[in-house]
């Protein structure tokens, strides 16, 4: 038995959950989610907890007992409290401005970057080198924090480019050293 499947998923207060098929929706304070889970596992709410159950012991139906309790867990985790990630920009002259529904970054480039930020995302910059994204699902907020990360990858020689916060970036040295 999985072992992340198998743990219940407690419903908090304020927190609808339907289940119409294979389509599981939270609605919470925050927003609504939606999500269809595959065939082979069986998602039902007693007792304000959900409990994922697979149909049986079939390699597929136990990949996907864990992994849809964990995306449900996401959800209703996602409608009460929200996801956040935070980046930093180091590098001289390099920033970051919120401009009406677009992220401008100036990165060094001949050209300043602008990011159209995505619908479901709150993107705030309390300071010029500090990008902090919000959002109500996991997996968006990943993507465009990710995203974003791209446009400027931290380097190994300087240590310029765009992290998350706390990421450490090994420094290598240069060949003046060699």
């Amino acid at each position: 038995m999985s072992r992340v499947g198998k743990q219940p998923i407690k419903i908090p207060a304020g927190v609808k959950v339907a289940i119409d098929k294979e389509l599981v929706k939270v609605e919470g304070p925050k927003g609504k989610l939606d999500f269809s889970f595959p065939y082979g596992v069986k998602v039902e709410v007693k007792d304000d907890q959900i409990i994922v159950t697979r149909l049986s012991d079939i390699k597929d139906h136990r990949m996907k007992h864990g992994l849809v309790r964990a995306l449900i867990n996401n959800m209703v985790l996602g409608v009460t409290e929200g996801f956040t990630k935070e980046l930093e920009i180091q590098g001289v002259g390099f920033k970051a401005q919120l401009n009406e529904k677009k992220l401008v970054l100036n990165l060094g480039f001949s050209h300043p970057i602008e990011y159209d930020i995505p619908e479901g995302i709150t993107i705030e910059t309390p300071k010029p080198t500090q990008i902090t994204l919000k959002g109500i699902d996991k997996q968006q907020v990943g993507q465009v924090a990710a995203e974003i990360r791209l446009f400027y990858k931290p380097e190994p020689y300087k240590g310029k480019g765009i992290r998350y916060v706390g990421e450490y970036v090994r420094k290598k040295a240069g060949k003046t050293v060699a």
